[in-house]
């Protein structure tokens, strides 16, 4: 318990700056709501969580120790957030449901394995953990195995509860803006804010 406040404090700028997952939802939010984009949150935070753990018992990953590995994962990972894009500009110009509707939204731009492939392509979600825990658990092994679930678990929910804000905002700004073309710009604001975080991921890597 004493590590839960200095570490919040440490992942709340990580959690709420831009980044891939904060844009994703951020545009999910404003094209489908956030009850659509649950399937996504659920994807995206159990794939934090089961990549977190390893990491957090000293099986470093590949990609932390290859080059090569991080670069490939990283063009991988923007070409699929471009898709992204493109896949939720042509669900936010399909025609809206009515209110009440019992069928959901279906579509594979904010499915769970969508959301995960967020978290899994995106090489400095590795990085960031790696560091999380060499400064909060400079001993991380099996031997403090539950302290390590317990970080995993910090990280995972405060990431949660990050992107749901996000989620929500990017819902808000969408509702101030009625007419079919007023939404369709927000629509390519939000897809171009994921195509930038797609060319700052693959430059970050490169650089």
């Amino acid at each position: 318990m004493d590590l839960v406040v200095p570490l919040v404090i440490f992942l709340l700028p990580l959690a709420y700056s831009p980044g891939p997952g904060n844009a994703y939802f951020a545009a999910l939010g404003a094209s489908v709501g956030l009850r659509a984009s649950v399937p996504a949150l659920a994807g995206y935070h159990v794939a934090t969580f089961v990549v977190t753990v390893p990491i957090g018992l000293g099986l470093d990953a590949t990609v932390l120790q290859s080059p090569t590995a991080a670069l490939m994962l990283s063009l991988v990972g923007s070409g699929y957030i471009v898709w992204l894009a493109f896949a939720l500009i042509r669900a936010a110009r399909q025609p809206v449901r009515e209110a009440g509707s019992s069928s959901p939204v279906r579509a594979p731009a904010y499915g769970f394995w969508s959301g995960a492939i967020v978290l899994v392509a995106n090489p400095k979600a590795y990085y960031i953990i790696a560091v999380m825990f060499t400064t909060f658990l400079p001993a991380a092994s099996a031997d403090n195995a539950v302290l390590v679930i317990g970080v995993a678990t910090v990280f995972t929910l405060n990431n949660l509860v990050a992107f749901i804000v996000w989620a929500l905002g990017g819902r808000a700004l969408a509702t101030l803006f009625h007419s079919p073309r007023a939404r369709r710009r927000i629509n390519y604001l939000f897809a171009l804010s994921l195509v930038s975080v797609a060319v700052w991921m693959s430059a970050s890597v490169l650089s």
